[in-house]
């Protein structure tokens, strides 16, 4: 609905007057009425008064996340374009996806990257969009529903004012008896790069810091020769290993911007292609990277300290071509 000239009137006024916390009032109010025309042209006012010099950006950034939150589908698509929420909770492609089901969005969204982005979101959430109408499958090379090695994703929650980011849960652990450190290591750059992708959010943008390792041998080995002296592990299956990868690389950590579940998922994928030695072959057809994945031993490890934090501690063994690889990586407030 088009707001009245009423409406639009006092909405310039309030723009104009750039009080903050009265626009932010008047954000809640708009959401309780379900007055999203009106809510949009408060964005856009914003928006233009930014333009002027008013420092307006954080009223236009939470209306535009409160719209893709809470609006109908065809408000909420509207904000799936470039530079839209750039300091909302998360990005609004996941916000979006968050509350409303593709079919809510697709007739809606704007051509573009963004809109893409929110479909993988969706299938991160469990919708298959196999057969649907308006994804481009450059974007993000992934399958557009989930696979049945995959985990069921931990997804984020997002409220008017807050938000939630569960972490995968961990199993207990049994200490695990390490040999001496070893200085036989292995070049092995692509498979320890695409590892410390999943954290890139948390050393680029925020505290971070990431270490990875491949050995000849097993766990073990690895862990030693990242310098641990006594470590505790638990042996998981791939879905919870990809749980796990796809959660850090869906992080922003501590200060750096999230990045969303679909680029966690992306994340997850390229990392265990990599240490299946299948990167050549991508994007690695879904059926035989599972079949791949399953010849992969993973383990969650620490070091028998209290986790604080944002941490991924994982560790890999192939079998079959007798090396293992580790990474230990942290973030902090």
């Amino acid at each position: 609905m088009t707001p009245s000239d009423n409406v639009t009137a006092r909405l310039s006024r309030l723009v104009e007057r750039g009080d903050i916390d009265e626009l932010l009032g008047e954000v809640d109010r708009l959401c309780t009425d379900g007055s999203w025309g009106a809510l949009f042209q408060l964005r856009e006012g914003c928006r233009s008064a930014v333009q002027r010099g008013k420092q307006l950006w954080p009223v236009a950034s939470h209306a535009e996340y409160r719209l893709a939150l809470e609006a109908p589908g065809r408000w909420a698509a509207r904000m799936l374009e470039p530079g839209t929420g750039r300091f909302a909770l998360g990005p609004l492609s996941e916000v979006a996806a968050s509350t409303h089901p593709w079919v809510e969005l697709s007739g809606h969204v704007p051509s573009g990257p963004v809109a893409s982005i929110a479909a993988h979101e969706r299938v991160a959430r469990g919708e298959d969009l196999t057969d649907a109408a308006g994804v481009d499958p450059d974007v993000l090379e992934l399958p557009l529903r989930l696979q049945a090695w995959e985990p069921d994703y931990p997804v984020a929650d997002y409220r008017p004012h807050d938000a939630d980011f569960p972490s995968p849960s961990v199993p207990r652990m049994k200490r695990l008896s390490l040999p001496e450190r070893t200085a036989l290591v292995f070049e092995q750059a692509d498979t320890g790069r695409a590892l410390r992708e999943l954290v890139t959010a948390w050393t680029s943008e925020s505290n971070g810091r990431a270490e990875t390792i491949g050995v000849p041998g097993g766990v073990p080995d690895a862990l030693a020769a990242l310098g641990l002296e006594t470590a505790r592990v638990a042996e998981v299956p791939v879905a919870d290993a990809l749980a796990h990868m796809a959660w850090a690389g869906a992080s922003g950590g501590a200060h750096g911007r999230r990045r969303g579940m679909a680029a966690g998922r992306f994340a997850a994928w390229w990392a265990l292609a990599a240490l299946a030695g299948l990167l050549d072959a991508w994007p690695v057809p879904p059926d035989e990277l599972g079949h791949a994945a399953e010849g992969l031993h993973y383990f969650l490890w620490d070091a028998g300290e209290p986790s604080t934090g944002w941490s991924l501690r994982l560790a890999v063994d192939d079998p079959a071509q007798g090396v293992a690889w580790a990474i230990n990586a942290s973030d902090s407030a």
